[in-house]
């Protein structure tokens, strides 16, 4: 039996308040965290992912009230990323009731950092958030970008999942840069791609806009799918709709 496809909705924080945008820009207001993760966690969401957007941008800390707040309210894993940078940010986390970390920025500056986190803590609690576009510049076609999708690095995205995935990453959030808020469905490519370069668990996002989105995802070699605006904006039963999609095309669901 294969494992059940996660549906992950994801709460991009800004200031204490959750923001939606179009490739990263643009962002608009789409309500309180707290109360969203609530709603998302009684319409039957398997897991919750905190993204602070502008925690690396602004260097500063992740919000650990909301953290904190969500975590007594809600009891389905919570994954939190946004100026994760050392093996105290993920203490702090898991503290406040994080289930997961995730970590982007540090990592690409200092992929020891992934290890550090691995050893002390094991590989279940760190998910690598790869913000990906494309790009001429390297050999795979993808580069790797930091900051909430703002700096390019030429780094080349492929072998820095490659390379994350050895030094014992728990899970990969793939996250389309070209594709994301477009609400025009996954990037199927890039997850094959990336699908190829790895074996450890993959989350996709980026782009995706109505139920039928989902299962081509899982086709490419998603485990997971999150998606941001569909959920923020669509009707309350979206997360209903998206699992029954996804069961009708022969995907095992929670």
């Amino acid at each position: 039996m294969s494992l059940a496809i996660r549906v992950i909705p994801c709460l991009d924080v800004d200031a204490g308040r959750v923001v939606k945008g179009v490739n990263f820009e643009n962002l608009r207001d789409a309500g309180d965290p707290v109360e969203l993760a609530r709603r998302y966690n009684e319409a039957g969401a398997d897991e919750l992912t905190f993204l602070d957007v502008t925690a690396s941008t602004d260097s500063r800390e992740t919000t650990y009230d909301v953290v904190t707040r969500t975590a007594e309210e809600v009891f389905i894993p919570l994954t939190v990323g946004g100026g994760v940078r050392s093996v105290e940010d993920v203490a702090r986390l898991l503290q406040v009731g994080a289930d997961k970390a995730s970590i982007n920025t540090a990592a690409v500056r200092r992929p020891d950092v992934i290890n550090e986190i691995v050893s002390r803590f094991g590989n279940q609690v760190l998910v690598l958030s790869a913000d990906v576009r494309r790009s001429q510049q390297t050999p795979s076609g993808y580069e790797v970008t930091t900051h909430g999708g703002r700096t390019g690095t030429g780094i080349d995205a492929l072998a820095w999942i490659a390379e994350a995935s050895e030094r014992g990453i728990g899970e990969i959030l793939l996250n389309s840069i070209d594709a994301d808020g477009t609400q025009d469905g996954f990037d199927l490519q890039m997850i094959a791609d990336a699908r190829a370069v790895t074996r450890v668990p993959l989350i996709a996002s980026g782009g995706a806009g109505t139920p039928e989105h989902f299962p081509p995802a899982v086709e490419a070699g998603a485990d997971a799918l999150l998606a941001a605006s569909m959920f923020h904006f669509g009707p309350v039963d979206m997360i209903a709709r998206v699992k029954t999609a996804l069961r009708e095309a022969g995907h095992p669901v929670r």
